[in-house]
């Protein structure tokens, strides 16, 4: 046998080092986390310097070297791979296309040039500016988001004066978690005419998009784009939170190639190289219409639980094949069922928790359900207001991944688990699953 090769894995937990064990010869390597999860996932702060040289530190620590880095999480660590894998001599991504993806105006802009139909109309905002009250950057109704944020934090879609006025007093005393740390990765790539328009501390308007959500999951290698799977989303109704991904899509095949086709334009004009990406879009069935919502610099760790139930291994293993170098061979159809899905069980009104899932009712959901995984945001006397990172519409109680034989059966065995779960509140409020 081989030796065993090391990965290094920015942000590494427990749930996730389980899902990197799914992967095809996970025996060979040797996983170690790279900078702690509490430090890297919802600090109060992202001190970029710190994270380089404490993340140096552990690099310099490994016997016998790193073979790879690879990370799951959203902004800083897509930001920080560039530079960590830059030092330790494997192939990346450049900073700059990280940060084109970081950055949602950037987004914007990249789309703009390569898929005009792709994207809605969008402006550039400064949060500071009154004068917007009076003369709005788009047509009522839009969204209007920091240009860096990750999981809705910040966003609000503004039907009038109100909610405009409203959402740039709480964008104001926010904005600056993301917005300074994304000015300090900015400094330390080349960005040239683009960098006037990088900037961290603005917002994005982007007029109202409508239809059926999919992510198309891919990587770039040596300047060629690949996809490999295409995950549908289920929001809420009114269309401001997730609720939920469905592996595979359910999406007429002339749709999916579609997406297929453009992911892999959009990646390689981004300039992404020797990384994975996910892309989301919008599809209007009606209008037969696609747009697309934003480009991710990596795997969706939401999706790695849907692939090891449909394929039998995560998809950290298209992460770890790019990383090192070696080809990706997946998926592989190896899983127990022929759909999966991630839940995200919501409260629409803030509460007290009272009750929230113990031993017992885990041991009866996987009594029921045997492959089921699941994990609470929340716990027993929380204020659901104060959960972080959370959007502006309803508090997520937890992650809930199942796996059924067909599509239709995922939602009633959601509405099933959540009732042996057994979540309480200190009042009646609108979930859901009830």
């Amino acid at each position: 046998m081989d030796d065993p090769q090391n990965i290094a894995v920015i942000g590494l937990d427990d749930f996730n080092l389980e899902m990197l064990r799914t992967v095809r010869d996970a025996e060979r390597y040797n996983f170690s986390g790279l900078i702690d999860y509490d430090q890297i996932v919802n600090p109060e702060k992202y001190p970029v310097e710190d994270f380089i040289h404490d993340a140096q530190y552990g690099m310099d620590k490994v016997p016998g070297g790193l073979h790879a880095i690879v990370g799951h999480w959203d902004f800083p660590t897509t930001s920080l791979l560039p530079i960590l894998r830059d030092r330790a001599g494997h192939a990346t991504p450049s900073l700059k296309a990280a940060l084109m993806c970081e950055n949602k105006y950037g987004t914007r802009l990249a789309t703009s040039e390569v898929a005009p139909e792709l994207t809605p109309p969008f402006a550039l905002v400064d949060p500071e500016d009154d004068a917007l009250l009076d003369d709005p950057p788009l047509p009522y109704p839009f969204w209007l988001k920091p240009v860096v944020a990750f999981s809705s934090t910040l966003g609000f879609r503004i039907d009038g004066r109100e909610d405009l006025r409203h959402a740039l007093r709480e964008i104001r005393k926010g904005i600056d978690k993301f917005a300074e740390p994304f000015e300090a990765f900015s400094q330390r790539a080349t960005l040239g005419d683009q960098r006037a328009l990088l900037r961290g501390r603005y917002c994005v308007a982007e007029g109202i998009i409508a239809g059926r959500g999919c992510t198309v999951e891919g990587y770039v290698q040596n300047g060629e784009a690949h996809v490999y799977g295409v995950i549908d989303s289920l929001r809420a109704p009114g269309g401001s939170s997730f609720t939920g991904y469905v592996y595979p899509s359910n999406l007429p095949d002339a749709v999916l190639d579609h997406m297929r086709q453009k992911s892999c334009e959009l990646a390689t004009h981004i300039g992404l190289d020797n990384t994975p990406f996910n892309i989301e879009f919008l599809w209007d069935e009606e209008r037969d219409d696609l747009k697309l919502l934003e480009v991710n610099a990596r795997i969706s760790k939401s999706h790695s639980p849907l692939f090891y139930l449909v394929e039998g291994a995560s998809h950290h293993e298209v992460a770890i094949d790019v990383a090192m170098g070696k080809q990706p061979n997946f998926p592989n159809g190896g899983g127990p069922y022929n759909y999966s899905a991630k839940f995200m069980p919501r409260a629409y009104d803030s509460a007290r928790v009272t009750r929230v899932p113990g031993e017992k009712d885990i041991e009866r959901l996987r009594e029921r359900f045997p492959h089921a995984m699941f994990k609470s945001h929340v716990s027993e006397g929380m204020q659901l207001e104060d959960l972080p990172n959370q959007d502006s519409y309803s508090f997520e109680l937890g992650d809930l991944f199942l796996g059924a034989d067909n599509y239709d059966d995922l939602n009633k065995y959601f509405h099933e688990a959540m009732h042996i779960l057994g979540y309480r509140f200190s009042r009646k409020v609108e979930t859901n699953y009830d």
